[in-house]
């Protein structure tokens, strides 16, 4: 089974565990690392803490358990998508307007492979709309492989 089919699987699962639960699901990753990890990241208003992730973990489990669907051996981690969140879903990039983010491409755009940014918004036609050195502009998204909250220590 394909990573992304997998990680699509097991997304509606766990958007039948949370449903009513005020949690949300953020994203769902199948990767291989040293091992296969399954990682789902959930939030909530607020943030989330352990209870609401042991709790989805313990229901994910059962699920996985009953249904099997994944042939490889894997480690689950269900987890807080952190305070330097990427940014995925068209309703992330309404939410955190306003915020800078931190832009990687997949090669170098402008001379350069990172940027930061004010977030302004996403267009309907897949355009990320940025505020970059008090100017307005638009990066298609097909150049960007991420792009996260920034965070400023």
């Amino acid at each position: 089974m394909r990573r992304e089919h997998i990680e699509d699987l097991i997304a509606k699962e766990v958007e039948q565990i949370i449903e009513g639960t005020g949690l949300e699901l953020v994203d769902v990753e199948y990767v291989r690392e040293r091992n296969w990890y399954l990682r789902v990241f959930i939030d909530k208003e607020g943030g989330v803490d352990l209870e609401d992730c042991q709790a989805v973990s313990e229901k994910l489990s059962k699920v996985l358990d009953e249904k099997d669907p994944i042939s490889d051996n894997y480690l689950l981690e269900v987890s807080s998508p952190g305070l330097d969140r990427i940014l995925k879903k068209d309703k992330d990039f309404v939410r955190y307007a306003g915020r800078s983010v931190d832009i990687h491409f997949f090669k170098a755009h402008d001379g350069v492979k990172d940027l930061t940014a004010e977030l302004v918004g996403k267009t309907d036609d897949g355009q990320l709309k940025v505020r970059l050195d008090d100017r307005d502009e638009t990066i298609d998204m097909k150049d960007i492989s991420q792009v996260r909250l920034h965070i400023d220590f």
